[in-house]
């Protein structure tokens, strides 16, 4: 009944919102009879000040159009590689009519970023992907809005996730050869699971894991996020937290944790400072700092952007990650897509390097929770181990923003190069053997292979 109370009220509140709009509009315009009077210019802000409180947030988009790469301007097309019910793959393709660049870029690594679905949209992680794109073939995973998914799809779960990243990360391998995968926040303990997993069977695993401020062992300095979760019992979140879907969305009838009530929870744990800047935005608007308003308004419609997770993932994480402790305690079972229930064993993975980077101010994440993974992967030499304490940086200031670009991107970028550098060396091997063979066979047979280079 929450979920329909709510989307009555933001429905009643949708035509203020708008009249808000448009009186901000008509008193910062200079050609009408207010004209620009100090008095207009605080209606005008006090106005927008109404309408950015008031107004609905929609997904924002990427819209990362290009990128620099040494100098060069490359172009990018965002498109879907992979469709699945509750998650794209995203891919961002790199353009470029330079033929020294475009080798350069055919050269580069295949990383996967596994963005959380934690509540808000995978475009949080835009700084990262655009970063990353400079040196890398990166592909996102775009979590749907479990709103949107239609009841007759079936449910998703923590193992369905875990499924999921498996999926993604067998297409990158198959699509070449290899590849690296990075997991920030809430994924690092699914994709570490579907490593250990892959690893238990055999399979190829990434060339590296770098996992960024994550609750790999919720038990470590726990945070106010952690308490809530740990403090209260299972059938409480169940009880409290889980509504179905209202009729007018395509997910009608689903049951879901709302985003609504977790962007209640996100404002809950900083009140004093979401009203300070939401004051600032106020006083630059009066001021006509527009720089600083134009930061203020891409933050929020970031920020402000939640959707909707499916209940069961959600209460799956809440028994496995954050009250059970099954991935450090080692008694995770997975169910996996044909129905086989498999043992999560992080002491399997032995040739997959890891990266662990936490901030040293993260109070989502606690110090020590992501470090934690070096404690699993036991078998995984010393020299294939990295630590990353990033000082005086939030949970968010380790992969957006300036400590992200300038401290933490260029060390990720190095480990990632320095355990790439084998199978580049062998990409390169596999390439000469293969023209030495062309040019050994027979004629008739050498006819085609051009043909095949161009479309390489």
């Amino acid at each position: 009944m929450l979920y329909q109370i709510y989307e009555a009220q933001r429905s009643l509140m949708e035509p203020f919102a708008d009249f808000a709009q448009a009186a901000s509009k008509l008193y910062s315009n200079p050609l009408t009879p207010f004209g620009q009077t100090p008095v207009s210019q605080r209606l005008s802000a006090a106005y927008d000040l109404m309408y950015r409180l008031g107004k609905d947030y929609e997904k924002p988009e990427f819209g990362i159009t290009t990128v620099d790469v040494d100098g060069v301007e490359v172009a990018i097309h965002e498109r879907v590689e992979m469709d699945k019910p509750f998650c794209e793959l995203r891919r961002f393709k790199r353009f470029t009519d330079d033929p020294q660049t475009l080798t350069k870029l055919k050269g580069q690594p295949a990383v996967l970023i596994v963005a959380p679905l934690s509540g808000h949209y995978a475009t949080l992680l835009r700084d990262t992907v655009r970063t990353m794109l400079s040196d890398h073939k990166v592909y996102i995973t775009d979590w749907r809005n479990a709103r949107l998914v239609p009841l007759e799809q079936g449910s998703f779960a923590l193992d369905d996730y875990v499924n999921y990243v498996q999926d993604f990360i067998r297409h990158l391998q198959k699509e070449y050869g290899n590849c690296h995968v990075i997991s920030v926040c809430q994924p690092t303990v699914p994709v570490l699971a579907a490593v250990s997993l892959m690893a238990s069977r055999g399979e190829p695993t990434p060339l590296t894991m770098t996992m960024m401020g994550g609750p790999i062992d919720a038990r470590k300095s726990p945070t106010a996020v952690n308490n809530l979760a740990m403090n209260k019992s299972y059938q409480w979140f169940e009880t409290n937290v889980i509504y179905r879907v209202p009729p007018s969305f395509p997910g009608a009838g689903r049951r879901v944790y709302p985003g609504f009530l977790q962007h209640s929870g996100f404002v809950a744990m900083n009140p004093d400072r979401h009203m300070s800047s939401h004051y600032d935005y106020f006083k630059h608007l009066i001021a006509g700092d527009d720089a600083s308003a134009e930061a203020h308004r891409q933050f929020y419609d970031e920020y402000n952007a939640v959707l909707d997770m499916d209940a069961d993932y959600y209460l799956d994480t809440i028994r496995v990650v954050f009250q059970e402790f099954r991935l450090v305690n080692g008694t995770w079972d997975v169910t996996s897509p044909d129905g086989t229930v498999e043992r999560v064993r992080p002491e399997d993975i032995r040739t997959s390097a890891h990266l662990t980077v936490e901030g040293e101010l993260d109070d989502i994440s606690g110090s020590g929770q992501t470090e934690a993974a070096h404690d699993l992967c036991i078998n995984v030499p010393k020299a294939r181990q990295k630590h990353i304490e990033v000082k005086g940086a939030g949970h968010y200031g380790i992969f957006s923003g300036r400590r992200w670009r300038e401290i933490v991107y260029p060390q990720v970028r190095d480990f990632i190069k320095q355990f790439d550098e084998p199978a580049a060396a062998a990409r390169k091997t596999t390439a000469r053997k293969s023209v030495a063979a062309a040019r050994r066979a027979p004629k008739s047979a050498r006819a085609t292979a051009p043909a095949r280079a161009r479309r390489k």
